[in-house]
């Protein structure tokens, strides 16, 4: 485990870590090996040693294999590590009835949370029933899909052990959708919905209990400079069991319930 990154807590995470270590070491071997050249290369060729130019220069091939050498090393790095893990994330998107969807909306400066309901369908949103307090992301309540769709303002709740597919897109401009935990970072584009996949694995009370830390939380951070208010924009991801999920979104279901009844009742 990295001790100097936050606690991993996602099924992809372990190669990423592993990936970076890997770039961080060999930054460190050349850090290290060109520091010490430089120092000798100072010594070993300094005025009083060497008062006049030598017109031939340095003839060993010493620094051509070096390079040669870091060089490969890089390519494995690229090819047989980074390309590949970068594949698996564009390539191999889980089926989304066997996934956990969600759509977050981006905007200055809140994430807005929208789920599909139990008939796994999103409901339909228009731009012209946006009500900043009520409504931010115009749901259309008369769309028929839309009548279990559940929504929260910088209130992510996901299940552990099972993909969560986010479909993730901003009302105004560039954001940056960060899970540090879950080593998810991906930016909003405005005019662009793109898709972003992980598995949670380590639920919010186990990561409590492993930091010793009854008041943690997941945070959801912008990581792209979208404003004065940047600073603030800050969610939060709580982490369940798949019962406790199932049990969370029963609830949700039964406030909605409860609403239109309330709403019929105004009505007649």
């Amino acid at each position: 485990m990295n001790n100097w990154l936050p606690q991993l807590a996602s099924q992809h995470g372990a190669a990423l870590d592993r990936t970076n270590d890997l770039v961080h070491w060999l930054m460190l071997v050349l850090f290290i090996g060109w520091g010490s050249f430089f120092a000798y290369v100072l010594w070993r060729f300094r005025a009083k040693r060497h008062p006049v130019a030598d017109a031939h220069g340095v003839r060993s091939h010493a620094s051509t294999w070096l390079e040669g050498a870091v060089a490969v090393v890089e390519a494995i790095l690229l090819i047989g590590f980074s390309i590949p893990l970068w594949a698996d994330r564009v390539e191999h998107f889980p089926p989304p009835a066997d996934s956990t969807q969600v759509r977050v909306v981006a905007q200055q400066f809140a994430w807005n949370i929208h789920y599909p309901g139990p008939d796994g369908v999103f409901g339909r949103t228009d731009v012209k029933l946006v009500d900043e307090q009520a409504n931010p992301i115009g749901l259309d309540r008369e769309d028929p899909a839309a009548k279990d769709d559940v929504t929260t303002i910088n209130q992510l709740h996901l299940p552990a052990g099972r993909p969560v597919l986010v479909q993730l897109s901003t009302k105004d401009v560039i954001h940056s959708f960060a899970l540090q935990e879950m080593r998810v970072k991906q930016d909003a584009i405005p005019g662009t919905m793109i898709p972003v996949w992980f598995v949670p694995t380590v639920t919010t009370e186990e990561m409590r209990a492993r930091k010793g830390n009854p008041e943690f939380g997941y945070e959801i951070a912008c990581a792209q400079l979208c404003g004065l208010g940047h600073y603030r924009m800050k969610g939060y991801m709580t982490i369940h069991t798949p019962e406790a999920f199932q049990k969370w979104m029963d609830e949700r279901q039964a406030e909605l319930a409860a609403d239109t009844e309330s709403e019929d009742a105004v009505w007649q």
